[in-house]
């Protein structure tokens, strides 16, 4: 039999990208990049609202400290990349620092801002903020999931070189040196995030509804389900980044969040247990009390 044609078998034993991150409709420029973190944000609101409303909550709640706490996960994400990669910002500096649709946003600084101002808004409004953080955890991980199609779009935070089958096509535009080579692909890095944390939202699910976990174990195993799989994504990553003692600086965030995570979740837990009361002992029955009137004198209804 004889073999297929060469253009058959290239486009599946590999990813291709986009060769461009913008849709032009007229006049309107449609960045595909914050369309995604868009759609991203939509998702997390709409899972969170359902599980926190099934919980007794209200959507009025939840749009507040979307609205609040997107616009500082903004802010906060955009610090994030400026102040750990600001040789990575185009020129001239003042103008590159507002392009955020050029790629730019650290995770950390983003959810870590984006978070404590809805909590905030949360604790004004009299709510609990622990049950809320667990009615956001699985949200934030689906979010995340697709908020790293961005990078697919941008063609940027790929891994490092593979021959696998699923390995990742770049433009040489966007290649870092000393990979030029056109036949090399690399490792889909978003890929393996994205499925990591669809996977951990899932899980979270699925432990929430077997298991009595108290507030908020499941935002705190969010950050931990999450640091450790940033750890083993960044380990494959090839991009420019500072490193501290052999290892990049999102790994030592990564393994300061497990960590945390971990003690934070048993934490959780055991105060948790504290602070059932304890089950009162029966007390025995009071001893009735004497007629004060003789039985005798007592008169009785005619």
């Amino acid at each position: 039999m004889p073999a297929a044609p060469a253009f058959l078998v290239a486009p599946l034993a590999s990813i291709p990208s986009p060769h461009q991150g913008t849709v032009e409709l007229g006049p309107l420029t449609i960045h595909l990049y914050g369309l995604t973190l868009l759609i991203a944000i939509g998702v997390c609101v709409w899972i969170t609202g359902r599980r926190w409303v099934a919980r007794g909550g209200d959507w009025d709640l939840v749009y507040r400290c979307a609205l609040w706490g997107v616009g500082a996960g903004i802010v906060g994400a955009r610090l994030y990349h400026l102040a750990t990669s600001w040789n990575e910002v185009p020129a001239p500096k003042w103008k590159g620092a507002f392009e955020i649709w050029h790629g730019g946003l650290g995770v950390w600084g983003g959810i870590g801002l984006g978070v404590l101002v809805g909590a905030f808004v949360a604790k004004r409004a009299g709510a609990d903020v622990a049950l809320l953080a667990d009615c956001l955890a699985p949200g934030l991980l689906v979010a995340q999931a697709i908020g790293r199609l961005g990078n697919w779009w941008n063609q940027e935070l790929y891994g490092k070189p593979t021959s696998l089958p699923w390995g990742l096509k770049i433009d040489l535009g966007h290649r870092v040196p000393p990979y030029f080579d056109p036949a090399t692909t690399f490792h889909p890095t978003f890929l393996y995030e994205l499925i990591w944390n669809l996977l951990a939202a899932g899980f979270l699910v699925w432990l929430g509804s077997r298991r009595a976990i108290r507030p908020p174990g499941l935002f705190a195993l969010y950050v931990t389900l999450y640091c450790f799989g940033r750890f083993w994504v960044e380990m494959l990553r090839i991009d420019p980044a500072h490193h501290v003692a052999g290892l990049r600086l999102n790994d030592w965030v990564a393994l300061i969040g497990i960590v945390g995570g971990i003690v934070w979740f048993v934490w959780s837990q055991r105060r948790g247990k504290a602070r059932q009361p304890r089950r009162r002992k029966l007390s025995r029955p009071a001893p009735k009390t004497a007629m004060t009137v003789p039985r005798g004198r007592v008169r009785r209804g005619r």
